[in-house]
């Protein structure tokens, strides 16, 4: 397993770690974290203030594995396989938690994972067919945007919200709007992997 890989594999498991920190019910173990007041009038949990720390470091490392698996041609299957499945883990989590939690809207959570369903199973027709999709730039910016976005939800939207500013869920939102147009500009562009030429024609026929 090369360095790329393991720095992966850190990443799937301090995932899993942050999910376990916001999801197990540590008052069943006498276990309480403490909580701050900021301004006079911001609550915060320290618990989302560790799980912001970690998945900062998480979200660092998704860069740094595909920087150096580029740069030294250490490229392989299974970092391919691990590095998709380990992003789906930290950040469509971490929406879901978020929204269950009411920290964010519910329709984020639904849109970002639908869009990632979507995406995905374009790039597995597209693959099985030896064709090979690549990112497209709104959907880099778009996990740019969740990734700080749900940094900033994490630390309670500070220091903005101490202006009143909502970084955070301008965030969010973009990078709703850009999973929709991603997911759109995905299908057009590999329209014709999916949907047959003689298929098509049958649609149009019967609509």
């Amino acid at each position: 397993m090369n360095l790329p890989n393991k720095i992966t594999v850190f990443r799937m498991i301090l995932s899993f770690g942050i999910i376990i920190l916001l999801l197990f019910p540590f008052y069943s173990v006498n276990v309480e974290f403490p909580t701050y007041l900021v301004d006079g009038k911001i609550l915060v949990d320290s618990k989302y203030i560790i799980a912001g720390i970690a998945f900062i470091i998480a979200a660092l490392t998704d860069f740094i594995d595909g920087f150096i698996a580029r740069k030294y041609n250490m490229v392989t299957d299974f970092g391919k396989l691990m590095d998709a499945i380990a992003d789906k883990v930290l950040v469509n989590s971490l929406l879901i938690i978020l929204a269950s939690s009411n920290h964010i809207s519910p329709i984020i959570a639904v849109i970002v994972v639908m869009r990632d369903i979507i995406v995905d199973s374009i790039k597995m027709l597209a693959a099985s067919k030896g064709k090979v999709v690549a990112a497209i730039k709104s959907g880099k910016i778009k996990t740019v945007c969740l990734m700080v976005g749900i940094s900033l939800t994490l630390f309670n939207n500070l220091p903005f919200e101490l202006w009143n500013i909502k970084i955070s869920d301008f965030l969010l939102v973009t990078a709703t709007v850009l999973s929709l147009i991603s997911a759109v500009q995905y299908y057009v562009m590999n329209k014709n992997l999916i949907v047959e030429k003689e298929e098509l024609e049958e649609i149009i026929e019967i609509l």
